[in-house]
């Protein structure tokens, strides 16, 4: 337990301007004391611009200074099974970007790492905390749309101009990097929300394909999947459809009607039963992450509990591990 969390971040890229890095001195006890990254040049105007004390080039460095006592680790997950054992070993709690690694082996030695060092392993699941999904988690609690039958996910979009750029393609589409493709990276959130709702998911069933051929990673994914709760899923995520086809849309169907909301898109979340129509409206935080942020700060602290941790992070991407290679059970 600490009196005064002070974090390192490793990675300085455009998740840390605005979603998160501020967050972390916007907390009471809380405060970003020390940044990295490989270009030093870069470390150092984001530690100016941000107002942070210190900057490394080097992660070790910033890992072993004293005055750093909890690590957030914002770099692509390729380095974050690497970086999270090497904060595990010298002590320090982690808060590690989504998704929690590139695959579940990975996950699983993040955890032992943590679980040996004794301190604890948070994932950056930040929907956990946002008021639009907590209403939705209130929603089923309370019986809105009645026993929930099942949930249907569907994400289809274009691809972007830099999906056609074979000699600088996006990280997030190079699976040694990422893991997987853009469903590693978007479809990571959809599934870790419904795993805060309805629990684990205990079987899955899936295929992917490489159809445009435009990166080595899979452009479609499609499957099912059973929770432990009895409620059953099914998904297709497509990244190379027409802009016309563009999809975001979340369907949880009940006994009694369902609910309907968009994970990327500003859409209103829609309630609807055979009474009529609700709509609800939530605006985001100015910095998306600080709500979860809060609550890994107050365990850290002794005065509460974060909703998203090694564990939860690893099961997510179980299942998505599970959706692309076929058919597995826990």
């Amino acid at each position: 337990m600490m009196d005064q969390v002070r974090w390192g971040m490793i990675g300085c890229g455009n998740v840390t301007e605005v979603k998160s890095g501020p967050a972390f001195s916007e907390i009471a006890g809380s405060s970003l004391v020390a940044v990295m990254r490989r270009d030093g040049e870069k470390a150092r105007d984001y530690a100016a611009r941000h107002g942070v004390p210190k900057w490394y080039a080097d992660a070790d460095a910033l890992i072993g200074d004293p005055e750093v006592n909890a690590v957030y680790i914002a770099t692509p997950p390729d380095s974050h099974a690497e970086y999270t054992c090497k904060a595990a070993v010298a002590g320090k709690p982690v808060y590690v970007e989504k998704p929690m690694a590139r695959t579940y082996a990975e996950c699983e030695q993040m955890i032992a790492a943590c679980k040996q060092a004794g301190v604890p392993l948070f994932v950056a699941y930040y929907r956990r905390r946002l008021p639009l999904y907590l209403k939705v988690k209130e929603l089923v609690g309370s019986g809105a749309v009645g026993e929930v039958r099942f949930v249907s996910i569907r994400l289809t979009r274009p691809p972007s101009p830099e999906d056609f750029d074979r000699e600088h393609l996006p990280w997030r589409v190079q699976p040694e990097i990422a893991g997987g493709g853009y469903f590693y990276d978007l479809g990571a959130h959809q599934l870790d929300f419904l795993d805060y709702v309805f629990g684990p998911v205990v079987s899955v069933q899936g295929q992917a394909a490489n159809q445009a051929g435009l990166y080595p990673a899979e452009d479609l994914v499609c499957g099912t999947f059973t929770f432990a709760s009895g409620v059953v899923g099914s998904g297709v995520w497509c990244f190379t459809t027409s802009e016309q086809d563009r999809i975001d849309r979340t369907e949880i169907v009940g006994s009694k009607g369902k609910i309907v909301y968009a994970t990327f898109e500003a859409e209103p979340l829609r309630v609807e039963t055979d009474e009529g129509v609700q709509e609800y409206r939530f605006e985001a935080p100015a910095h998306i992450q600080q709500p979860l942020i809060q609550t890994v700060v107050d365990e850290l602290l002794g005065r509460g509990s974060c909703p998203s941790t090694g564990v939860t992070g690893a099961r997510t991407t179980w299942v998505m591990e599970s959706l692309v290679s076929g058919r597995k059970e826990l």
